[in-house]
């Protein structure tokens, strides 16, 4: 069974609370999910072409997602942002002092909501089109 509209509803479920993380002042945890939802929305779209992938690494799923569904640049972009998101945002020691909680902004949570953003409309458009 493919489970695509799975994997796009917690995207989505994601990125709302992101969204909700972003109006609470919370910019780290929404740059954190912002990614999280963005490895989601390329797992929707590598299940529904029956490619079953596993790990976090949004350039390394972006490339296997790219083979059945082309990404533009933009695309390609928000990955790369995001994609440095997952340790620092909530690992101390990603840091040489402070908590991730003092080392991002709202201008980071902002650039992550859009980068998420991206990605989700990639992933909606691919699993809209034909399986193979």
């Amino acid at each position: 069974m493919r489970r695509a509209p799975d994997w796009l509803k917690q995207a989505e479920s994601e990125y709302a609370a992101a969204r909700s993380l972003y109006e609470d002042g919370h910019w780290a945890w929404c740059c954190f999910t912002c990614q999280q939802a963005a490895a989601k929305s390329l797992k929707a779209v590598l299940e529904h072409f029956g490619d079953v992938q596993t790990g976090r690494n949004l350039n390394l799923l972006l490339e296997a997602a790219a083979e059945y569904a082309l990404p533009p640049d933009e695309v390609r972009h928000a990955c790369a942002r995001l994609n440095r998101l997952y340790i620092p945002t909530r690992y101390p020691d990603a840091f040489s002092e402070g908590a991730p909680a003092d080392q991002y902004t709202r201008l980071d949570a902002e650039e992550a909501i859009q980068d998420a953003e991206t990605v989700l409309r990639y992933a909606r458009e691919a699993v809209e089109s034909p399986a193979l």
